[in-house]
């Protein structure tokens, strides 16, 4: 069995070697990436995909593959709808830039001029704070922080921005780029009081429908009644399953959008066109111009050919040089969904990437093919480097998972009864959680702004216990209790780094 594996394997390596040898660059968009994309998709498990490359102000390919849901025979095509994720904010911040354009705002206006209420737990830094710094993540606070309480749950905007007051933050007052999907809301939710319109509303009249975008959702609310629909998926203990609709309209502004292939060339071309369509301007080239200026430096960035550059942040977008080239680019994620949108101005050139899973980095890996091949370097094969590092850090992850569940396998009883870990606990920030008990000596969570999720806690001894999220894209976890005396004072919850980075304490109520 060994002998024929090897033979496998070898025979797979030589085919692959073959291929990468004899790749014409100047022909690989035209000959071969077909047959790359299509053989990635098997390889990385992608149900469905939509990708377009526009080049000198025309489609040099767009196509769909695969299928909108595992089971079923639909397949995508070019109007098919994705969630976008965090490809929405550049639309937020082009909108804003269009409102300073029309002089309605300025960018360096305070947000407390529009929205009064908004606040920081630092109150200089929330009396300073200006428009522009929502929209390059330079509040202070941690990547992440606070999206477990704000993303997919039941709160409204304004809550949000409530409770983005006493968020503390990390660093100082703009002193660290940190990504604050909350104060993308905020920014969205200038729009209104400058315009009169939702900002759903004010992106239709004035992005989506000129540019002919007319598939475009901004809420996803309204996706589910689409009727022509990808389905998220995600990985389940190893299987790649459908999964509900994450529900983020009260954090729209910045992740809302669902689009299409078409419908995102046409964006894509705009904004390579100086904002125009035709002879028509849709988008003034000043508010283009804004959302490109670098406000905030995220880090060094290592590309995959091995050199490395400085990755900054503009309004919405990231900001790299690759190969002496100036690239414009964001990702999106949200469960079940990855894409990618990339802009390389001086090459006329611009690349969108649509996948309804959040279990792949070929959306990563295939940005860079095709610009390595339009800039004529090296073929890689970025897709097969990216899935072999994806492989190992699954393996990790499904190790050390093991060890959790064949712990909960030997059925160690808990440091107390289990009544005694059950009532209400309560966090500042979140609002509160319950605790009930379940089966053997199993508890479960229920958390106050997810009504439909829940929480399986299963003994690992002592005061620990292995945590299940019912919402898979959660992750799993080990949860502590804080025990003083005997006495359950508290729990530590934890959730997947996708959604937020530091655990949450939760005090048990008297």
């Amino acid at each position: 069995m060994k002998k024929i594996l090897l033979c496998v394997v070898g025979l797979f390596s030589c085919v692959t070697l073959t291929f990468a040898q004899h790749i014409d660059r100047s022909k690989f968009i035209k000959d071969s990436l077909d047959f790359y994309i299509n053989r990635a998709l098997t390889n990385w498990r992608i149900p469905g995909a939509a990708v377009c490359i526009v080049k000198d102000g025309k489609i040099v390919l767009m196509k769909a593959y695969g299928i909108k849901e595992l089971g079923l025979p639909a397949k995508v095509d070019i109007n098919t709808l994705f969630m976008i994720g965090s490809n929405t904010k550049a639309f937020t911040a082009t909108a804003l830039a269009m409102l300073q354009n029309d002089k309605k705002l300025s960018l360096d206006d305070k947000v407390t001029k529009y929205l009064p209420q908004f606040k920081l737990a630092d109150k200089p830094a929330g009396e300073m704070a200006v428009i522009r710094d929502l929209l390059c993540h330079r509040l202070g606070f941690q990547t992440f922080q606070g999206d477990f309480t704000f993303y997919n749950t039941n709160l409204t905007r304004s809550d949000i921005i409530q409770r983005l007051g006493m968020l503390k933050a990390a660093y100082p007052f703009r002193t660290r780029w940190g990504y604050t999907n909350a104060a993308f809301l905020t920014a969205g939710e200038i729009i209104p009081v400058v315009t009169g319109k939702p900002w759903e509303t004010y992106l239709k009249e004035n992005i989506f429908a000129p540019l002919g975008m007319s598939n475009t959702l901004a809420l996803t609310a309204d996706l589910p009644k689409s009727l022509n629909r990808t389905v998220p998926h995600t990985l389940i203990d190893g299987r790649l399953s459908p999964i509900p609709y994450c529900q983020i309209d009260g954090l729209a502004p910045a992740g809302g959008i669902s689009s299409s292939v078409n419908d995102m060339s046409k964006w894509v071309l705009a904004l390579l066109n100086d904002g125009k369509v035709g002879a028509r301007q849709v988008i003034p080239l000043a508010a283009i111009q804004a959302t490109r200026q670098a406000q905030d430096i995220m880090g060094r960035v290592s590309h995959p050919d091995g050199s490395t550059n400085y990755e900054l942040y503009g309004l919405g977008w990231m900001i790299q040089d690759y190969a002496g080239k100036h690239l414009i680019m964001h990702d999106g994620g949200v469960n079940g969904y990855l894409s990618s949108v990339t802009l390389v101005p001086e090459e006329h050139l611009g690349i969108v990437i649509l996948t309804n899973t959040d279990q792949n980095n070929f959306f990563e890996a295939l940005r860079w093919e095709i610009m390595d091949a339009y800039f004529k370097k090296q073929y890689r094969n970025y897709s097969d480097t990216y899935l072999a590092a994806y492989k190992n850090d699954a393996a990790a992850e499904q190790t050390a998972d093991k060890k959790l569940r064949d712990s909960v396998a030997l059925n160690p009883k808990p440091a107390l009864l289990p009544a005694s870990y059950t009532g209400k606990y309560v966090n500042d920030l979140y609002g509160s959680l319950t605790i009930t008990q379940g089966e053997n000596n199993d508890l479960e969570i229920r958390f106050e702004h997810h009504p439909k999720m829940f929480t399986h806690l299963q003994p690992l001894g002592g005061n620990r216990f292995y945590a299940t999220f019912s919402d898979a894209t959660l992750g799993k976890a080990v949860f502590p209790f804080m025990v003083q005396n005997g006495t359950v004072k508290g729990i530590k919850v934890k959730v997947a780094d996708f959604v937020e980075r530091d655990p949450y304490e939760f005090t048990k109520a008297p």
